[in-house]
């Protein structure tokens, strides 16, 4: 192994040099073994014609090969092609000995061309395969044990990719297929599912590849499931599509996905409703730089509007959304203007002329407080931001003659225990008023819940936690949640825009809710650990209950009612949910107003527990600055702050 060690650190000139040496001597081996074995005489090795048939026919023989591209071939990857090299090549090398003895009269045996090509296919061919053998058992020992699931395609892929970086060394093949087991593919056997346990006991092997980039999230959820109580490490290779675009390489294995857990298939967009309201249009985003507000951003760019107002708070987050936007548009060749816009939504006037400026046509308004504990500590900025910021930007869409504007909103906005969803509630009421009056603009609100990596979520929180060695927090045991990829959210959204009539609120369809701790359980047992807890006292990571935060609740809804019918999308519906004329609502919002401007938070509460927004508080008022003024025992308050964080 040394030997070929050093053979492959050579150059890669000097790797060819010695491959035409060795090939020239391995034909002058099977010549003149042909003879020997035909003519059973040493005599031959004198006979001056066959050594000089043989120095004409090395030479073309090496030609040939060259222009086959057998010496461009890896030696330690050779495959199909560099096989299909060496046959042409032994056949063209056969047919120069037969032509070159005719027309030398060299004499030769019939037979001898035949053995000839047998030998030089064994020695040339042969010893190829051999050394790659002995390569692929040599060096992909080098590195941490893993087993590959999956056999097909990306498998063999992922397995060329791993003997180059010597980081992992696939000891094993995993896969469904029934007709490969028992196999040996590049030198690792193929197993059925079923031993997998014995595998990773046997071998000590701590993680699992899952080379199946391209099955359906079902299937991946059912391999997953299977996976899970054997507390290995699951990881996954990147999508199909960024591996055929080139983004990701087969290498660029990473954890596996949490919404490969949730085992629910996206439904491919409608591209006639996803262009509808952004194809060579204005389009405008509030709240650009979050997680929800970045991720339209994208997905609109890809609909190529004429131009993509960035309307954003965050002096960085701005700054970032609009560099990315701009790498993507030119990698893409879209002619897009990207303008990024620096503001407030509760700044009427600024907001008012942006969209007059750049005469916008579409609004997606995801400019938000999100966070319940936060704004439950902060309501009065939460009411002015989430109420009166969309009031505003409503507002300013319809002065700027704005042709849809959509409400990005929550499940937390039906029947809310929490300042965050009744604002939320609030800004849909507003929507709903501000449609029936006589404008030129389109309003229409979509309601979903949690987003998977978005800023907040507990899925980047748990995965930190169990980096650092645990414990895993979850407010209560029986919470639960619904959970979308931000991608597909973003998607619904943009088609859901494109249905609405006016004070449309659709609700997207989130499949089945989510119990927290299973989540937290799953996403433990597939980093490679053990749950600790009564049952398991010598586990690796435990789960810790902190208790529901200000304002949360233990299950989230999407509908306030049963009034809900379907829509031409199957993951889409739309809620038939009472409204109030404007000409009431605006007594509402004009108290309101009043209140926060006197930060009478009394006031305040009592105007939301009155206004038809079903709120129903599960704690006292939380805002600090109130809590402050009330003069509580500093003990109490610094709890209060505690759990802000917690």
């Amino acid at each position: 192994m040394e030997f070929l060690q050093c053979l492959f650190s050579l150059k890669r000139a000097q790797k060819r040099l010695v491959s035409v040496a060795i090939d020239s001597v391995f034909l002058l081996v099977a010549f003149w073994a042909a003879l020997l074995v035909r003519l059973d005489a040493v005599s031959v090795l004198t006979n001056s014609a066959y050594w000089l048939l043989i120095i004409f026919v090395v030479p073309v023989s090496i030609l040939v090969f060259v222009k086959l591209g057998l010496y461009r071939a890896v030696l330690r990857y050779m495959g199909l092609q560099a096989l299909t090299a060496i046959i042409v090549g032994v056949l063209a090398s056969t047919v120069s000995l037969v032509l070159i003895a005719y027309y030398s009269e060299a004499n030769l045996p019939r037979t001898v061309p035949i053995i000839y090509a047998a030998f030089a296919l064994v020695f040339i061919g042969g010893t190829r395969a051999m050394v790659r053998s002995l390569v692929g058992a040599g060096l992909k020992r080098v590195g941490e044990p893993v087993i590959i699931y999956g056999a097909g395609v990306s498998g063999r892929q992922l397995v060329t990719s791993l003997v180059q970086s010597h980081e992992y060394y696939p000891f094993a093949f995993v896969d469904d297929d029934v007709t490969l087991h028992g196999t040996v593919i590049q030198g690792v056997h193929v197993h059925s599912p079923s031993i997998i346990k014995k595998l990773i006991l046997q071998k000590t092997a701590t993680k699992v590849l899952l080379a199946m980039p391209s099955a359906p999230r079902s299937r991946r959820q059912e391999i997953l499931l299977q996976l899970e109580p054997l507390a290995v490490q699951v990881l996954t290779l990147p999508a199909m599509a960024d591996l055929v675009n080139g983004t990701k390489l087969y290498s660029d294995i990473k954890e596996v996905e949490i919404d490969d857990l949730l085992g629910r298939d996206a439904v491919n967009p409608r591209s006639d409703l996803l262009s509808a309201n952004i194809r060579n249009k204005v389009v405008m985003v509030t709240g650009a730089g979050g997680s929800i507000g970045s991720e339209l951003c994208r997905q609109i760019l890809k609909q190529r509007p004429k131009k993509l107002i960035l309307f954003e708070l965050s002096e960085y987050g701005l700054y970032a959304i609009e560099r990315e936007l701009r790498v993507t548009a030119h990698d893409l060749g879209l002619d897009v203007e990207i303008f990024p816009m620096m503001g407030s939504v509760q700044r009427a006037n600024r907001i008012e002329a942006v969209m007059k400026a750049f005469g916008v046509q579409t609004v997606y308004h995801a400019a938000a407080y999100k966070h319940v504990p936060l704004v439950e500590h902060n309501v009065v900025e939460g009411v002015r931001n989430n109420v009166f910021g969309t009031l505003y930007t409503a507002r300013a869409a319809i002065a700027a003659n704005v042709e849809t504007f959509v409400l990005i909103s929550t499940d937390k906005a039906v029947r809310p225990t929490n300042i965050m969803g009744t604002t939320k509630r609030m800004a849909e009421l507003v929507l709903q008023a501000l449609s029936k009056l006589d404008h030129n603009t389109r309003f229409c609100m979509v309601r979903f819940g949690n987003v998977l990596g978005s800023s907040g979520s507990v899925v980047p929180l748990f995965r930190s936690q169990i980096a650092n060695g645990g414990p895993v927090t979850v407010t209560h045991p029986e919470i639960t949640r619904f959970f979308m990829t931000i991608p597909e959210a973003s998607q619904l959204v943009i088609q859901a825009g494109a249905m609405g009539k006016g004070g449309d609120v659709f609700v997207l369809d989130m499949g089945k809710s989510v119990k927290i701790v299973d989540l937290a359980a799953k996403m433990i047992r597939l980093s490679g650990f053990e749950v600790k807890d009564e049952k398991n006292p010598d586990g690796d990571i435990a789960i810790e209950f902190s208790g529901l935060r200000p304002g949360e609740k233990l299950y989230e809804e999407l509908l306030i009612g049963d009034d809900v019918t379907g829509t031409e999308h199957e993951r889409i519906m739309t809620a038939n949910e009472l409204c109030l004329p404007w000409n009431e609502l605006d007594i509402i919002i004009n108290g309101l107003d009043k209140a926060c401007h006197e930060f009478n938070h009394e006031w305040i509460r009592d105007i939301l527990l009155t206004a038809p927004t079903g709120f129903n508080p599960t704690d006292g008022i939380c805002d600090l600055v109130w809590l402050q003024k009330k003069s509580l025992p500093l003990v109490e308050t610094k709890k209060k702050v505690v759990t802000l964080f917690s």
